[in-house]
């Protein structure tokens, strides 16, 4: 998933960079980040009650590679029948991304950090 965060680029470098990014990924909701994907207990994520956490980041000369974690919400979705015995109530959920931003144009992309090769 591409992106433009360019508010985290003007922070870049400051000691605000973690907060500006927390906040710019919060605004873009569930359907901007793969959170479909990181489901563990659910199998419908939910755009409420989004948290991104900011873990590290670092220079990669031509891009910023920063790793965070993303608590949210999930459902199972039943077949909504009478007698259909799933639960209808939001299960927490989290995973981590990384979020590799380009320092000239502000594009980024956003993955599961269990899909990054260079995963520590």
């Amino acid at each position: 998933m591409t992106v433009l965060l360019p508010e985290s680029i003007d922070a870049w470098g400051s000691p605000d960079f973690g907060n500006v990014l927390k906040h710019e990924l919060e605004r873009l909701g569930a359907g901007q980040l793969p959170l479909q994907q990181g489901l563990s207990a659910s199998s419908v994520a939910l755009d409420d009650r989004l948290e991104v956490m900011f873990i590290s980041a670092a220079d990669a000369s031509e891009c910023i590679r920063a790793r965070v974690g993303v608590f949210f919400a999930g459902i199972v979705a039943g077949c909504s029948c009478a007698d259909d015995p799933t639960p209808v109530e939001p299960q927490n959920e989290y995973c981590e991304m990384l979020v590799i931003i380009d320092k000239t144009t502000a594009s980024a992309s956003i993955t599961l950090s269990a899909d990054d090769p260079d995963r520590d």
